[in-house]
């Protein structure tokens, strides 16, 4: 039988790591459209609902300086620029924002979307680079289905779009030590710049771009060092010039961007002020956030690769290695942490769970002692470990999507409300849902549908009794420090006979019930005089409510979720002016 050459069999193995490239980038941008609706026509998660798609709508009003730079704005421009080419001009957005919201917010969700699946073929290409086409794609693989990507990947927030630029300065940096040519320098550099523009702690890829610097600095050929100082210059230059074209009044408006990352660092560094927020270590915590964000498996195999790297690769370990150790450390002693804040270190945390579980099924194949075997063996051995890998943020990620495909909460809180509470009725509705939640829509007209309690503003003293006056307005993050049993007598008195509660808000006080001891009490006086007429919960029937937690009461990990959104309950008071005949029970 006549053999292949060996140029037509590099050939077939590099289509078939091209097909199962394709095949990786058909499942991440999967499971990352897949859901993409949630919530919708209503952004409930508060940061989405407050920064970057409302603020590109706004620069339709006014010019494109931002003014807002407590988090940069490139993702802003980009979806400023999409709106403007999709729907055709600031008139047109405007009416689709005002008429049809989903279908902006679609626009902007879908875009996030694609730019994870892009970092995700950038990290293919990466891996190549710093290994071959196997660590590449299994890496490439790893992040397709690893749980934070993917499940941020249905928000229009800025962390999975961080991810692109962050990992094509990774591929940049690569090239770096591989080759060391100018072009690599450049392209680190400009994946650098665009990802600060898009997220501050982008710049923590800064390091790996050093690391290679470094270690092109260091070898022993002539003029190896000039060259790779050159070359660094030529990197801040460029990471300079694009931060500057993605985030132009960085420049025109200095004092601004000074005095948003001021803002930005202080909140950060400050300590954790929120109720229900974890009170241990934030290292601890981000290691915790890593067995479930990446997965049990990949993270131990992450850190068996930096091992393993470290002791074989010296010149690559130094590329690798510190970053994501300096960035858990650096981010572990700010005062506020969030499972979501990890991401600019998962491309390289794949890398080396990727690179260590290859590794060690080709080491267990060498043992084989039947040769003819082995080859087999690896390839058996080699899908084990990329399976075993990938298993957790698989089950997790689809569970996600089966979560997001289905009907919010609070939009199913809504529905029932708008069947069974008279229009104009006053109602008090915890923050847990946007201010456009009572407007009508539709067949039901123009205007409110019922008269919203101001939920944020402070009636109670201390000691829970109420004081005279308006009372100041307060921060969603101190709403459960407002309530106290004496707001019922208030609420009826006022007419607002419609309490609406949401367990994103109760839970919080449930989780540190010593400091905020009146809102327990005002949680039970109103289960007791007031009568639940309706109820949804996110969990499966059989399943109990999660303790509160600021990443899994809002990502909602866990497979006990089977819907999104927090429990939801609708409760009617009968005391003041609320004595008057209404529904009395969950059917009427």
């Amino acid at each position: 039988m006549a053999s292949v050459p060996d140029g037509a069999d590099r050939s077939n193995r590099r289509g078939r790591y091209w097909a199962g490239l394709a095949a990786v980038l058909c499942v991440a941008l999967g499971l990352r459209l897949w859901g993409i609706t949630q919530g919708l026509p209503y952004a409930y998660n508060s940061d989405e609902n407050a920064h970057y798609l409302p603020r590109a709508i706004g620069m339709f009003g006014h010019s494109l300086n931002p003014e807002y730079f407590a988090n940069p704005p490139a993702l802003t421009y980009l979806l400023h620029f999409l709106l403007a080419v999709w729907f055709g001009g600031a008139g047109a957005v405007g009416h689709a924002y005002a008429a049809h919201p989903a279908e902006v917010w679609i626009l902007a969700r879908a875009s996030v979307a694609v730019l994870g699946t892009l970092a995700v073929w950038l990290l293919y290409a990466t891996g190549t680079r710093l290994f071959h086409r196997g660590v590449g794609l299994t890496a490439a693989l790893l992040e397709a289905v690893a749980f934070l990507p993917v499940f941020y990947s249905h928000l229009a927030l800025n962390d999975v779009p961080t991810l692109a630029p962050l990992t094509l300065c990774l591929l940049g940096s690569a090239g770096v030590l591989r080759k060391g040519r100018t072009l690599d320098y450049l392209v680190a550099g400009i994946g650098l710049g665009l990802g600060c523009a898009t997220k501050y702690t982008a710049g923590i890829a800064g390091l790996v771009l050093l690391g290679a610097a470094a270690a092109r600095f260091l070898e022993p050929s002539p003029g190896a060092g000039r060259r790779a100082v050159v070359g660094v210059a030529i990197a801040a230059a460029a990471a300079l010039a694009a931060f500057i074209a993605a985030d132009p009044y960085s420049v025109l408006d200095f004092s601004a961007l000074h005095a948003g990352i001021v803002h930005q660092s202080t909140l950060s560094s400050e300590a954790q002020g929120k109720l229900g927020a974890p009170k241990e270590s934030g290292v601890l915590y981000y290691l915790w956030a890593l067995t479930w964000g990446l997965g049990w498996l990949p993270s131990l195999a992450a850190l068996a690769g930096a091992l393993s790297i470290w002791r074989s690769q010296r010149a690559l370990a130094w590329m690798l290695v510190p970053t994501p150790i300096l960035f858990l450390a650096f981010m572990g002693l700010q005062g506020r942490y969030f499972g979501r804040w990890l991401m600019p270190i998962l491309p390289i945390l794949c890398l080396l769970a990727a690179y260590f579980a290859l590794r060690a099924a080709a080491w267990a194949a060498r043992v084989s002692e039947r040769s003819r075997s082995r080859r087999w063996l690896k390839a058996t051995l080699v899908g084990l470990a990329v399976c075993a890998l990938c298993a957790q943020g698989l089950i997790y990620s689809v569970h996600s999507g089966l979560v997001l495909s289905r009907a919010y909460t609070a939009n199913l809180t809504r529905g029932w409300m708008i069947a069974h509470i008279p229009r104009g009725s006053q109602v008090v509705l915890e923050p847990v849902a946007p201010a456009e939640w009572v407007l009508s829509r539709g067949a039901h007209g123009a205007g409110e549908l019922w008269s919203k309690y101001p939920s944020l503003r402070r009636v109670t003293a201390a000691d829970g009794t109420l004081q005279p006056g308006g009372g100041e307005v307060v921060g969603i993050e101190d709403y459960e420090r407002t309530l106290s049993p004496a707001l019922i007598g208030h609420y009826e008195q006022g007419g607002y006979c419609w309490v609406i509660t949401g367990s994103t808000q109760s839970a919080r006080a449930l989780a540190d019930p010593k400091a905020v001891p009146q809102a327990i009490a005002y949680y039970r006086a109103l289960a007791q005089q007031g009568e639940v007429l309706f109820h949804v919960s996110p969990y499966t029937p059989a399943s109990k409510p999660e303790a509160f937690n600021f990443d899994w009461s809002f990502d909602y990990y866990p497979l006990s979720y089977q819907r999104p959104g927090p429990e939801m309950t609708v409760y009617r008071l009968r005391g003041g002016r609320c004595a008057s005949s209404g529904p009395r029970s969950p059917g009427a």
